[in-house]
């Protein structure tokens, strides 16, 4: 395998985490979370959406979280916005590094954003121009980019469409989500790769969710393809909440303990995030879709069974 020397974690737990969660964290038990993740070395963190409470309550406290976040520690905060009422939140709130997002999926776009994905694309133009000019870092998603509840197969060839709109909009970083949790790693590396090579000089995310338990074998095709930035999720908490049966993502942790494992740079303590992840298990009051938080690091093996003999 021809694998790169480092990564980065995006932590999207405050975020997709969360949002499918019945318990709902205080601005304060999100801020001091932000902050353990910061402390354990993740420098990029998806702090929370703009977006109706109505319909996710678990985020109507992030304009209060953004406005206890602290800049000046090299950790970017990313934030999703889905219009210009959103983007308006954000910038109140302080926001740096705001994202917008269309479905590859016509029947997701509806359900998640009341819109079609052409009529999605279309408005983001005007408020990608307002971040800027409010001097916003700009990230761009496209959901459901492996297969759909609805459509079940996605054309490449659409990917690429919708990827051309984002670029003609001026976004460099690009989140490529398995929403669905349907991917196969044949199909992410031959679809990152395509990409790769069509959008030379792009950055793009992946976002895998764990639905069908092989999210970390798609991780490691996209990092063969050449991508270096994922997404994961503190406890492997998440889900979209417009997605039947939708299960959490990659943990951050379990992601971590294989880089670690393998050699590969994450620049994250793992002790430090397995305290933050045990935490984050205590507050929403459930076990996550964590494997390392129930059987330990690797590394730790040897040491547990001479306990148990001993």
């Amino acid at each position: 395998m021809s694998l790169p020397k480092k990564i980065i974690i995006s932590e999207s737990g405050m975020r997709d985490g969360l949002q499918n969660e019945k318990t709902i964290l205080s601005a304060e038990e999100k801020i001091s979370l932000i902050n353990e993740l910061a402390d354990a070395g993740l420098t990029d963190i998806e702090g929370g959406s703009f977006v109706r409470a109505d319909r996710v309550p678990a985020m109507a406290n992030s304009a209060e979280v953004f406005r206890g976040l602290d800049y000046d520690r090299g950790v970017k905060y990313y934030a999703l916005i889905p219009n210009r009422k959103g983007l308006e939140r954000a910038i109140e709130a302080g926001a740096r590094l705001v994202g917008v997002g269309v479905s590859a999926s016509a029947a997701h776009n509806l359900a998640n954003y009341n819109r079609t994905p052409e009529e999605s694309l279309a408005a983001y133009q005007g408020i990608i121009e307002t971040a800027r000019e409010h001097g916003l870092e700009i990230r761009s998603s496209i959901q459901m980019a492996f297969g759909s509840p609805w459509e079940r197969v996605i054309p490449v060839d659409h990917l690429k469409r919708l990827v051309e709109k984002y670029k003609d909009q001026g976004v460099n970083t690009i989140i490529v989500a398995d929403t669905a949790g349907v991917a196969t790693p044949d199909q992410v590396y031959e679809t990152m790769s395509g990409l790769s090579r069509e959008f030379p000089g792009t950055q793009w995310l992946l976002h895998l969710h764990n639905t069908r338990g092989v999210a970390m074998c798609n991780l490691l095709a996209g990092m063969e393809a050449g991508v270096t930035m994922f997404a994961a999720s503190v406890a492997g908490l998440g889900g979209c909440p417009f997605v039947p049966n939708a299960a959490g993502n990659l943990a951050t942790e379990d992601v971590v303990h294989l880089m670690d494992e393998m050699k590969i740079e994450t620049g994250i303590n793992l002790d430090r995030l397995l305290e933050t992840a045990r935490r984050v298990e205590r507050l929403v009051g459930h076990e996550g879709h964590s494997y390392i938080l129930r059987a330990g690091k690797s590394c730790d093996l040897l040491s547990a069974v001479k306990r148990q003999g001993s």
